[in-house]
């Protein structure tokens, strides 16, 4: 079939394209290769062994890479690599010699989702074959600057759910008809969640440092849980939206994703910062802060008021038992556990998929446009995928771009009433609301559910499946997941949410919870894939 073909095609692709751009390694890259793993490698290890000399950044994006070209023809997690990587990484360790160091990210290697602009050589798709010869963007993302600034090394893009899953009702998480089915690194026929399913795969299974998704509602916060990573949703307004392929501009940001929050904390640094071409950066300027790691406070848990979500329980009782088990580690830890409830509960689930009909066809549009691309509409796209389903729809349709096609544009009362209501439902009426009736410093639920089987016929169709994304989605504020545990070994998150721009709250809670659960594991099988 064309997507068992294709993805071994691809696959072979990139792999012919990592032996041409960093050839074969060195004598003295293998004797370093040998004595420096890095796996579970962290960001502040690799910079203390940049520092002393024991490996530059060109090896470390080359030892990336190597592993890459070895393990991801299972996974599928990686859509192309930079051709630049590894000039980049020579230029940051000529810096380094010079005495200059930009950041904690500087000479980093890092990977992004295959929907954020970049100016290179490299494809900015959306995982959609309509977009394979589009221009290149005129120029990088914002997001994708401020980490270029940093220092960090980009060393190539990420599968994802095509159109960041917001084609199809029926969609298998991880698909994209450029880049086909990426896998769960735990259990290959394991869904990795999407949207930002490659970001999610690439960090877990440490074929990258660090890595970027998006989301706007779970695409960072499901593939990161669902993956046995961090992941962390910033408030709406923390890093701009600009130069990212859109879904719906009251919910769109990108995220860091990495295997520690150290590490997602070093990221957002990297991220965060004010964009003259995004009005919400501007608007909500001096809310962030300049340094997140500041918050990494091991303590973090002591005193602290968390309310635990329980209408996400009762659904799932492997996970309900799970979840028990953590809060009272939470206790241990110090903090105090209040139950809650949120009186909408849910109550703002089709206001919110309004909202993202008509902002997704207005955005798009909008992206398309400015791109300067042959399908530079939402209408076009759809014609596109009409006269090459076989290619772009062999499993799954595409009804919700045909839903967001219909609807008018931004000034229509539907939109306005269905987005006034869902903010209210769960900002003033929700998370506010809770927060401020119990006295709460954070709000915890389970992340998600265990990962379900792939199935590009029926799509992600799991049972007892538990979510607890949108609340902080559709409100536009921050959520953070960590690794906390595993359901027949698969991971599970546990996701600790808050008001806008309560980051640093959020940071302290999610770090001391991670020291004190200590439950991140790499996927055992992973030498099994190469």
């Amino acid at each position: 079939m064309y997507t068992i073909r294709g993805k071994f095609l691809r696959a072979g692709l990139v792999g012919a394209a990592i032996c041409l751009i960093s050839g074969a390694l060195s004598g003295f890259d293998m004797k370093i290769k040998d004595q420096f793993d890095i796996e579970e490698m962290t960001v502040m290890e690799m910079q203390d062994a940049m520092k002393s000399g024991k490996v530059t950044s060109k090896q470390l994006v080359r030892m990336y890479l190597d592993r890459i070209r070895q393990i991801d023809g299972k996974l599928n997690s990686i859509i192309e690599i930079n051709p630049d990587a590894i000039k980049i990484a020579e230029q940051m360790d000529k810096e380094r010699a010079a005495g200059k160091v930009r950041s904690m990210m500087h000479g980093i290697p890092l990977v992004i989702k295959d929907n954020i602009d970049t100016a290179d050589k490299m494809k900015t798709t959306a995982g959609s074959l309509a977009l394979v010869d589009a221009p290149t963007p005129k120029q990088d993302a914002f997001v994708v600057k401020q980490m270029r600034a940093a220092g960090a090394v980009l060393i190539g893009k990420t599968n994802l759910s095509e159109w960041a899953n917001f084609r199809s009702e029926n969609s298998s998480s991880g698909w994209s008809g450029r880049g086909g089915q990426t896998h769960n690194p735990y259990i290959l026929d394991r869904s990795p969640c999407g949207s930002s399913s490659g970001s999610g795969v690439a960090a877990a299974a440490n074929l990258t440092a660090v890595a970027v998704g998006t989301e706007t509602d779970g695409s960072v916060v499901c593939p990161a849980s669902i993956n046995g990573i961090v992941g962390i949703k910033p408030t709406l307004g923390l890093v701009s939206r600009s130069g990212i392929i859109p879904i719906a501009h009251s919910q769109d940001t990108a995220g860091p994703m990495a295997r520690t929050v150290t590490d997602a904390v070093i990221l957002l640094n990297a991220m965060v910062g004010m964009d003259s071409t995004d009005s919400i950066t501007s608007h909500f300027a001096g809310k962030g802060e300049k340094d997140y790691t500041k918050f990494l406070d091991k303590t973090g848990l002591k005193g602290a008021r968390i309310g635990v979500v329980r209408q996400y329980f009762g659904k799932n009782p492997a996970l309900d038992s799970l979840m028990e088990e953590n809060l009272k580690k939470l206790e241990n830890a110090g903090a105090t556990i209040v139950d809650v409830e949120f009186p909408h509960f849910r109550g703002y689930g089709d206001d919110e998929y309004e909202v993202l009909l008509y902002e997704f066809k207005a955005d798009l549009n909008k992206y398309l446009q400015a791109r300067g691309v042959k399908y530079n509409s939402l209408e076009k796209l759809i014609e596109f995928n009409k006269q090459n389903a076989a290619r772009s729809m062999p499993y799954f349709g595409q009804e919700i771009f045909e839903k967001a096609q219909a609807k008018e544009d931004l000034n229509d009362s539907g939109y306005k009433l269905a987005l006034m209501t869902s903010k209210v439902l769960t900002q003033d009426k929700g998370i506010d609301a809770v927060m401020d009736k119990h006295k709460l410093d954070a709000l915890v639920a389970p992340s998600n559910s265990q990962s379900w089987l792939i199935d590009l016929i029926m799509g992600d169709s799991p049972t007892n499946y538990v979510g607890s994304s949108s609340l902080a989605a559709v409100s536009g504020y921050p959520n953070i997941t960590v690794p906390s545990g595993f359901l027949n070994e698969m991971p599970i998150g546990m996701s600790f949410f808050g008001r806008a721009f309560s980051e640093p709250t959020l940071i302290k809670i999610a770090y001391s919870w991670e020291q004190a659960s200590n439950a991140r594991q790499k996927p055992k099988y992973l030498e099994t894939y190469r």
